[in-house]
This record gives structure tokens, C-alpha cells and sequence, in this order.
């Protein structure tokens, strides 16, 4: 078994991405309310707080900040995968390597996180977060996206409504 190195930051802020195994999906706004309330049950047993998040048909990105004593990001997400996934009839096709675990064939194994190192840090992220359905050509506009806490930080006055256009995203974040 892979021994992957984490980043063990307690109280932390993170950015994640995160990805269905068939990309060409539109699971995730398919089955948005069964996402939605799969995080709404996680987060009531393990708080984290989600400072931006878009949902997009074949994957999701989120930055999220963990409370001060914690650190296991992990957790929270196998939970999230897995009352997802209970949630759906069994249809998609598993892997015979799956299969021999006992596992779905809906998410990718894994998932990217990066560690937020700075105010800079952070504000691009959340910038990449909201831009992404535009950068995949989803939508024209940013605010024209509805799976998105876009639209919660223009009603708290962090964006404005037509923020996103001229926006210099080119992707290489972190390290």
C-alpha cells in the first residue's frame, strides 16, 4: 500500500480538488443535492469551514479551513465520498481492482490538497475556485455558474457581481 505524505497542519486552510473516475460525467450537479447534503453530514460530525467551493460536472475544487486542533482533512474526505456514493444506486463500472476492495467506481482514488501558505496564497486559490467553470467553459460569466459559493461572497461583499472578467489564472499555485 502507498504510504502518501501529508501535510499535517492543524487549523490549516487547504485547497482541494477532487474528481469523479469517468470525467466525461456530469454526476456531481446530476446528483447536487445528494453532494450537498453528504457535506452538510460531515461537517456536522467533523466542522470544517468552507471559504470557497465550485462544483463542476466531473470533479469539484474547495478551499476549506480546519478547526485549530485539527488536521485530518482525510477523514473528511472519505466520508464525503462515501455517503455520496452510498446514496446512488449501484450502476457505474468497477474496476477488478476495485472490486477486490470492496470499493465504488465513482471517485478517483485520490484527491490533490494543497496547503494555503499566505494571504496571496489564499486569495488565488479562491479566485481559481470561482473562475473554474468559466476556465472550463461551462459559463461566460462567472455569476452565471449556480454550483458555487460564488455567489455567497458577492451577498457578503468580498466579489462584486461581475467580477471574472481579465482575470490572470494560469493554474500554478503553491509549490
Amino acid at each position: 500500500m502507498s504510504n502518501y505524505r501529508r501535510d499535517r497542519v492543524s487549523g490549516g486552510t487547504w485547497f482541494f480538488t477532487v474528481a469523479v473516475a469517468d470525467r466525461k460525467s456530469d454526476l456531481l450537479i446530476r446528483e447536487i443535492d445528494i453532494l450537498r447534503d453528504a457535506v452538510r453530514r460531515v461537517r456536522h460530525d467533523w466542522p470544517f469551514r468552507i471559504d470557497a467551493w465550485v462544483v463542476l460536472p466531473d470533479h469539484l475544487h474547495t478551499v476549506w479551513t480546519l478547526p485549530a486542533d485539527d488536521h485530518d482533512f482525510s477523514t473528511r474526505w472519505r466520508l464525503i465520498k462515501s455517503h455520496f456514493s452510498r446514496a446512488l444506486p449501484r450502476q457505474e463500472i468497477v474496476s477488478r481492482s476495485r472490486q477486490r476492495k470492496a470499493e465504488r467506481g465513482l471517485w478517483q482514488r485520490r484527491f490533490w490538497e494543497h496547503r494555503i501558505r499566505n494571504d496571496r496564497d489564499y486569495r488565488a486559490h479562491l479566485d481559481y475556485v470561482h473562475y473554474n467553470p468559466v476556465k472550463h467553459g461551462h459559463v461566460t460569466r462567472v455569476a452565471d455558474w449556480p454550483y458555487s459559493s460564488f455567489h455567497r461572497d458577492v451577498s457578503r461583499g468580498l466579489y462584486p457581481n461581475d467580477w471574472g472578467g481579465g482575470v490572470d489564472l494560469d493554474g500554478r499555485f503553491g509549490e
